[in-house]
């Protein structure tokens, strides 16, 4: 059996920025660490926005950011500053090549490509079950989820969308100006918005989401981003450059920060905000708790706080 100081299960924002926080510290850069997914990425899947004051660790890669938003509903219609904040992005593939290169140096971090059985505890620390191997570790850092089934709460939705970047042949787009969000679309299958995050003058993401129970076909995401584009924005000359989907379940169910020497990490640690579908800053805000305590020789199991316990009926008030 293959034995590791710290195994990463899962090789997303949450695998992936927690790797990069323990390299980043020099008594803990020694480590021998397993990080394993059964897939890596090698597209960019997926983009995350997040707000925030000061510069952070990925500032190198992110891909732009806002200081004026727009937001627009039936009966409202402003553009404001959010000085001194910048709403921000970051493409995923920068995100997961930015880690990995970093990591790439580091002769005592090892990746496996292995579909992930079973995690359990032992005595002295976790084992790993893949479809390959077996793996022992002192802790073992998950961001899957197994039983995606206890999320289904009595308030739980999904946050589900589709995001095309579009490039025009004629400037259009103010790329100091984002909106967030545009509630004149329909409203009919949910709550329901557009978000236009321009990069420049020429190229933009649109992104249709909603928060409902279900799923829409894949021809109505199509459907309504093209009606938006060509009569809400009055644009009809572009190609499209990109397309992204994604799920992001809004559940008020209380994920568990751990068991035993298996620390949760991710959207399987409750880091996805529930009544607003954000993640990136919360990860990065619990990765650093979990990274305190570990410097400190203490184990890693970040205590829910207050405010934590607050927060979290007010995003089940929202979600019912």
């Amino acid at each position: 059996m293959k034995t590791y100081d710290y195994i990463i299960c899962g090789a997303g924002c949450a695998g992936l920025t927690f790797l990069y926080e323990i390299l980043a510290y020099e008594n803990l850069a020694n480590k021998n660490i397993l990080i394993i997914d059964a897939t890596f990425k090698t597209e960019n899947d997926r983009t995350w926005c997040f707000w925030q004051q000061e510069n952070n660790v990925f500032e190198k890669i992110v891909k732009h950011k806002w200081n004026n938003l727009h937001f627009e509903a039936v009966d409202h219609n402003n553009t404001f500053s959010i000085n001194p904040y910048y709403y921000k992005i970051i493409n995923g593939l920068d995100f997961y090549n930015f880690v990995l290169n970093f990591a790439s140096s580091f002769k005592n971090v090892v990746f496996a490509k292995e579909k992930i059985i079973e995690i359990e505890n032992t005595a002295s620390g976790a084992v790993v079950k893949t479809n390959q191997n077996t793996y022992l570790s002192n802790y073992v850092f998950n961001s899957i989820i197994f039983d995606e089934s206890a999320l289904n709460t009595k308030n739980s939705l999904l946050q589900h969308f589709k995001g095309i970047i579009i490039e025009t042949t004629e400037p259009v787009f103010s790329p100091t100006e984002a909106t967030f969000m545009d509630f004149t679309v329909s409203q009919q299958n949910g709550t329901t918005f557009m978000y236009v995050l321009p990069t420049s003058s020429t190229r933009a993401l649109v992104e249709y989401t909603l928060f409902t129970k279900f799923i829409l076909k894949e021809e109505e995401y199509d459907a309504a981003l093209q009606d938006y584009i060509k009569n809400k924005l009055q644009i009809t000359d572009y190609r499209i450059v990109h397309t992204e989907f994604g799920i992001i379940p809004m559940t008020d169910f209380k994920f568990p920060t751990h068991n035993g020497n298996i620390i949760n990490i991710g959207t399987a640690a409750g880091c996805v905000k529930s009544s607003s579908g954000f993640a990136f800053r919360f990860i990065q805000k619990y990765t650093k708790q979990i990274i305190e305590l570990l410097i400190q020789g203490k184990k890693p199991i970040v205590k829910r706080t207050f405010n934590d316990k607050k927060f979290h009926f007010y995003d089940s008030v929202l979600l019912e």
